[in-house]
């Protein structure tokens, strides 16, 4: 797995995240972001968990050299997350296909 092939992902996502409008300005509250619950699903909205959240987890962990997990999937809770957007979220679920698929093994 070639971190540079993770941070060029991470760097797409964020920018087809922009591109669709689903980058928020306005981070949310610090209680949000304490979520328990997988992907934040009780306090965040899918595209908040993935820019909050993971985009800025796997950054750390590349930048401090920490080890990165492994045997995860994304993609399908995008897919449940835009049920009916097909069309409007094809690019950032497919991407999301390929940053699981960096981790399968």
């Amino acid at each position: 797995m070639s971190v540079e092939k993770i941070a060029q992902l991470l760097q797409q996502i964020r920018e087809q995240m922009q591109a669709q409008g689903l980058w928020d300005e306005t981070p949310p509250s610090a209680e949000a972001l304490q979520s328990k619950q997988p992907f934040a699903v009780d306090t965040l909205d899918f595209h908040q968990w993935l820019q909050f959240i993971m985009i800025p987890e796997f950054e750390h962990r590349i930048a401090q050299q920490m080890p990165l997990p492994h045997g995860f999937s994304i993609s399908p809770m995008a897919e449940e997350a835009w049920r009916g957007k097909w069309a409007e979220r094809r690019e950032l679920i497919l991407l999301l296909r390929e940053f699981d698929a960096l981790f399968a093994h």
